[in-house]
C-alpha cells in the first residue's frame, strides 16, 4: 500500500465540526515517526446542522456527513481494522442523535467511530504537536481552534501537563454574529467578548502557570497566519498580536472576507469560517496575553495516529495511555491493589477458557475485562453502601486519558454490574454492538469477583467453565463445592441474580 519495507500502514480520521480529515501514514515501528502517505480533507459543516433547540442534525448536514464518509470508506476499506481509528468532537458530543448518524456511517466507512470528550481531545492535539515540533524541555501553550470547541494545553516535552477544552468554536461565533456574510466593527467586538467569556473561566490559571512559547494548531491559525505574512510581512507559520489586531480592523473595513480572501488565494469554504476565527483567535490573545504564536503542521490528526501506535502495540517502548489512566485512577481512589490484581489475574484464567467461542478474542476484549477488574471497587473511596454505582459514576465522568466516550462508558457499565443485580436497563444502555459482549465480559468479571470475596491471600479453587448460548457452567474439582458452603452460597445468590436477567449459571462438581 505504499509503505516502506517494515512500516505499518496506519490512518485517522477526524470528524470535526467544520471540516473532516483522514490522513494516511507509514508508521515505523522503531522510531515512532510517521511518513504521510495521503491526506483529504472536505468541508461538512456538520456544527451548522444542530438547528433545532432539541440539537439533533438536520438532513442537509447528515447526508453531507455521510456523502464525505463514503468517499473516505473506499480508500479506508481494505486497512486492518486495528490499523485505523475514527474519531468525533465537538458537534458529536452535544448531537442529541449522534448514535443514529455513527451507525450509518460506519456502514459506509467500514470502520467504528468513537467519540472524544474534549480532555482528550486536547491531550491528542497536544500529543501531534509535539511530535511535529520535536519533543524537548520547554514549556508550551498549544492552542487548537476548531469549528465546535478550542483546545487549551499547556505541556513540556511529551507531557501534557494542563488542559480545557473550551465551547469556543468558528461555526458556532459565525452563526451567532457573521451568518450573513457581514462584518461590522459592533459584530467583530462582540465576537471576541463572546469569546472572552468563554475563556474566562481559564484564562486566571493558565497565566499563572506560564510558558516559553505559543503554538497554534489548525486550519484557521494556518490561514491567519498566511495572512499575516502575506499582508503585514511576519515570518512565515508566525502569528503576532500586532499583526492579528490590524487583520480585524481589515476585516472589518472590508465588510466581508472576499476581498482580502482574493488576495491570498483563500478558498471559498475557509471564507466562511475565517472571520469568526479570527475573532476566537484574538480573545485567546487577549484573555491569555500573547504576543507571538508560531504555527505547528501537527494536529489532533497526528496525535491519533501516534496514539494508535502506542495501544495497537506498532511502536516499540510506546505505552497505552488507558493503561497509565487506569493506574492513575487506582491511585487517587486508593484501591486495594492486592485484591484487584487477585480479581484480574482470575478474570483473565476465566476470560482465556471462553473468549474464542463467546467472541471474546480481541485485544480491546482483554484489555477492558483487565481494567475493569483493576477498578470494580474504585467506589469503595466514596461509601461502601452501593459503592459498585458510585465506580460506574466516576468512570462514567472522570477525565480519562486515551479512552474515547464509548470505552468509558463500556468500563463503567462492567463496573455497575460486578455485584448484585445485572440490570437489562444496564446492558441496553450500550451501544447496540457492545451489549452481547459487554454482557458476556461482566458474567466472567462476577465470577472472578464472587471468587475472591473472602479477600483471602490464599489460593482459591478456580473452576473450569464452559460458555454457554445463554450463561455459563462452572465446574470445580473434587469436593470443592462441599468443603466451602460460603462459595456455594454465593453460588446460589448468583444464579438468582443471573436467572432474573434471563441468563443460566450452571454449578457442578
Amino acid at each position: 500500500m505504499g509503505a516502506d519495507s517494515g512500516e505499518q500502514v496506519v490512518a485517522a480520521v477526524d470528524l470535526g465540526s467544520n471540516s473532516f480529515h483522514m490522513i494516511v501514514a507509514g508508521l515505523s515501528p522503531d522510531t515512532g515517526t510517521l511518513r504521510v502517505i495521503d491526506r483529504l480533507r472536505e468541508t461538512v459543516r456538520l456544527a451548522e446542522g444542530l438547528t433545532d433547540q432539541e440539537k439533533n442534525l438536520n438532513c442537509q448536514a447528515r447526508e453531507r456527513a455521510l456523502a464525505c464518509l463514503q468517499r473516505f470508506g473506499e480508500r479506508l476499506r481494505h486497512f486492518d481494522p486495528g490499523n485505523v481509528r475514527v474519531v468525533g468532537t465537538n458537534t458529536l458530543r452535544r448531537a442529541r442523535d449522534a448514535d443514529q448518524l455513527m451507525r450509518e456511517a460506519e456502514q459506509v466507512l467500514g470502520h467504528p467511530i468513537e467519540v472524544v470528550s474534549g480532555y482528550e481531545e486536547a491531550r491528542l492535539v497536544y500529543l501531534g504537536v509535539a511530535h511535529s515540533l520535536g519533543f524537548d524541555s520547554s514549556r508550551r501553550l498549544v492552542v487548537d481552534i476548531g469549528g465546535g470547541s478550542t483546545e487549551i494545553i499547556i505541556g513540556e516535552g511529551e507531557s501534557p501537563l494542563q488542559m480545557e477544552s473550551m465551547h469556543l468554536g468558528c461555526v458556532r461565533l459565525n452563526n451567532e454574529f457573521f451568518g450573513d456574510g457581514r462584518i461590522t466593527a459592533q459584530r467583530m467586538e462582540q465576537a471576541v467578548l463572546q469569546g472572552r467569556l468563554e475563556l474566562e473561566p481559564v484564562e486566571g490559571k493558565f497565566r499563572a502557570s506560564g510558558w516559553q512559547s505559543a503554538v497554534g494548531a489548525s486550519g484557521t491559525v494556518r490561514a491567519v497566519a498566511h495572512f499575516c505574512t502575506h499582508m503585514y510581512a511576519t515570518p512565515p507559520g508566525v502569528i503576532t498580536a500586532d499583526a492579528l489586531l490590524r487583520l480585524r480592523k481589515s476585516l472589518v473595513e472590508d465588510g466581508s472576507c472576499k476581498k482580502l480572501a482574493a488576495q491570498v488565494g483563500l478558498s471559498a469554504d475557509r471564507q466562511i469560517v475565517f472571520p469568526p476565527g479570527v475573532a476566537a483567535l484574538s480573545a485567546v490573545f487577549e484573555a491569555l496575553d500573547i504576543d507571538r504564536m508560531e504555527v505547528s503542521d501537527g494536529a489532533m490528526r497526528e496525535g491519533l495516529l501516534y496514539d494508535l501506535g502506542g495501544r495497537a502495540g506498532l511502536v516499540a517502548g510506546a505505552e497505552d495511555a488507558r493503561d497509565a489512566s487506569v493506574a492513575a485512577l487506582r491511585r487517587r481512589y486508593s484501591v486495594d491493589a492486592e485484591q484487584a490484581d487477585r480479581v484480574r489475574r482470575t478474570a483473565m484464567r476465566l476470560h482465556s477458557q471462553v473468549a474464542a467461542t463467546w467472541g471474546l478474542a480481541d485485544q480491546f476484549c482483554c484489555d477492558i475485562l483487565d481494567w475493569a477488574a483493576q477498578l470494580h471497587e474504585v467506589g469503595l473511596d466514596i461509601s461502601h453502601a452501593q459503592y459498585h454505582k458510585h465506580g460506574a459514576y466516576i468512570l462514567n465522568n472522570a477525565d480519562m486519558a486515551g479512552f474515547s466516550r464509548q470505552e468509558q462508558q463500556l468500563l463503567a457499565f462492567l463496573v455497575r454490574v460486578h455485584r448484585r443485580k445485572l440490570a437489562r436497563s444496564q446492558i441496553s444502555a450500550l451501544p447496540q454492538r457492545w451489549a452481547q459482549i459487554g454482557t458476556r465480559l461482566a458474567l466472567l468479571l462476577r465470577q472472578a469477583v464472587l471468587l475472591h470475596r473472602s479477600r483471602s491471600h490464599e489460593d482459591i479453587a478456580e473452576p473450569r467453565i464452559q460458555p454457554l448460548e445463554d450463561g455459563l457452567r462452572v465446574s470445580f474439582a473434587g469436593s470443592a463445592l462441599e468443603d466451602n458452603p460460603l462459595l456455594r452460597a454465593d453460588l446460589e445468590q448468583e444464579q438468582r441474580y443471573l436467572s432474573k436477567a434471563g441468563w443460566r449459571l450452571e454449578f457442578v462438581p
